[in-house]
């Protein structure tokens, strides 16, 4: 499998949106990373119970959406679509409810394509429910299998893309951000996480060689997205969010080294950072996805990608149409701006991704974590690391000096309060142990080991 030491994009202006150095080809001939920027379109149920007796009202429901997004696009002349079904919990545990969805979604894109000349993908993501259970298997056990049943059964049938968004080391996480521990983030992330990461895109790789699909990657959406929503609540502080997603790009990059190959999962906001090590392409969510959850990073997070999501939206209706039918119109709209400006030519591409960067990242940690300029600077320190431990600790001091230099310099502006956060961050870095097995041996006597098991993440 691929060992990234170098970085595959090393200039921050060729770290843009709609070209990436391993574009990813579809059977439809969609080529992701090619030049052109596709809309990801990511719908769910309203708020109602998922079981046996209302699976036929689920099933309605998701003929309505598919029908309905692909209708719009179709109308607005959508160069593509990339389609993302994530199943809920109880579709991956009763994985013939989940892969009837999937025929149902395949089945209306085929027909779009032959009926309106829509070329479109579909991206499988069953959710991870190993964290269901307390503590949980990870590597055994009904919960596992309900998820490569359904992988297996979705590429099987057609979808080209799988993805997942992995749980290990939740555990610890979420602990770990109420305290704003950074060493117990890095635990969790670059030493738990790292490993789970690596059972876990282990099998889905077989999984999708066996029927010619992708293994397109995970996100670290459990984790740095739970911090941002955390410090957009002010219950954490923002430049502790943003060290988080620094080191969270670590954890994501596993998936990579076994054999993904994009495009990324779009909540992964950390997509950014890894595109500069791959050169895969990467799906992101910003302003679009506004229905899922709120960020302050919506402009530049659009800034290198390749699909363009809006994360997730309920089939509820708004005045204009179903949710989902008016989050599709948004994204090709937004892509048709991007697509323009790429046929522009280079100073048109980069004068729109420089405004899309510009807007945002002098009010936002996180928003300058995310620059192509921020990306490839920690990029540059996670591939030199020798290890995933030590990589999350470069990525974490990496953004501390992005922070700290923009604040001091006034180009970066920090809620009340924050700044003292910067050194407080820093000498916490500084002071964790050089080998990781010390690293290791300290963290175990530290967290809830109570919480996880610990022989899943080999740590015994």
């Amino acid at each position: 499998m691929p060992s990234f030491d170098t970085l595959a994009i090393s200039n921050p202006t060729h770290l843009t949106f709609g070209y990436a150095p391993k574009p990813v080809r579809t059977r439809s001939g969609m080529v992701i990373g090619g030049g052109i920027v596709y809309p990801e379109i990511n719908f769910t149920l309203p708020s109602m119970i998922v079981n046996l007796e209302t699976m036929p009202e689920v099933i309605r429901q998701y003929r309505e959406m598919i029908v309905g997004v692909l209708t719009r696009a179709s109308g607005l002349e959508a160069p593509g679509v990339v389609v993302e079904f994530e199943s809920l919990p109880p579709m991956t545990q009763n994985p013939e409810w989940g892969l009837e969805i999937v025929r149902i979604l395949l089945d209306a894109m085929h027909e779009a394509e032959v009926k309106n000349g829509l070329k479109s993908v579909l991206r499988m993501t069953p959710s991870d429910t190993r964290g269901t259970e307390h503590p949980p298997k990870m590597r055994s056990g009904m919960l596992w299998g309900g998820i490569l049943d359904l992988c297996e059964g979705a590429v099987a049938l057609g979808a080209e893309l799988l993805s997942i968004e992995s749980v290990g080391g939740k555990e610890v996480h979420d602990v770990a951000l109420q305290s704003c521990d950074v060493g117990e983030v890095i635990f969790s992330l670059c030493v738990m996480g790292a490993r789970d990461m690596e059972f876990l895109w282990s099998n889905l790789k077989a999984v999708a060689d066996r029927h010619g699909a992708y293994a397109a990657g995970d996100t670290a959406c459990s984790f740095a997205n739970t911090a941002m929503d955390m410090a957009e609540q002010k219950t954490i502080p923002k430049v502790f969010a943003a060290v988080v997603r620094s080191i969270s790009a670590v954890r994501s990059l596993v998936a990579y080294e076994f054999g993904a190959v994009g495009p990324g999962k779009d909540c992964g906001y950390e997509n950014v950072i890894l595109k500069a090590i791959t050169g895969f392409p990467m799906a992101m969510d910003g302003k679009s996805a506004s229905c899922a959850h709120a960020n302050g990073m919506g402009n530049v997070a659009a800034a290198a990608c390749d699909t363009w999501s809006n994360e997730s939206v309920q089939n509820v209706r708004l005045l204009g149409r179903m949710a989902p039918t008016c989050s599709m119109e948004q994204l090709i709209y937004d892509v048709r701006l991007m697509n323009q400006a790429i046929n522009d030519g280079p100073v048109a591409s980069g004068m729109l991704q420089r405004w899309m960067v510009g807007s945002d990242i002098g009010l936002d940690p996180q928003a300058l974590i995310l620059s192509p300029e921020s990306a490839v600077e920690i990029a540059s320190e996670i591939v030199e690391a020798p290890n995933a431990y030590r990589a999350g600790v470069a990525a974490g001091l990496a953004a501390i000096d992005i922070l700290s230099d923009a604040y001091n310099d006034k180009r970066l502006h920090l809620p009340d309060g924050e700044a003292p956060w910067l050194d407080r961050i820093r000498n916490e870095l500084y002071d964790l142990p050089e080998q990781e097995d010390v690293f290791i041996a300290k963290m175990m006597d530290v967290v809830d080991t109570t919480t996880f098991r610990a022989a899943e993440y080999d740590l015994n």
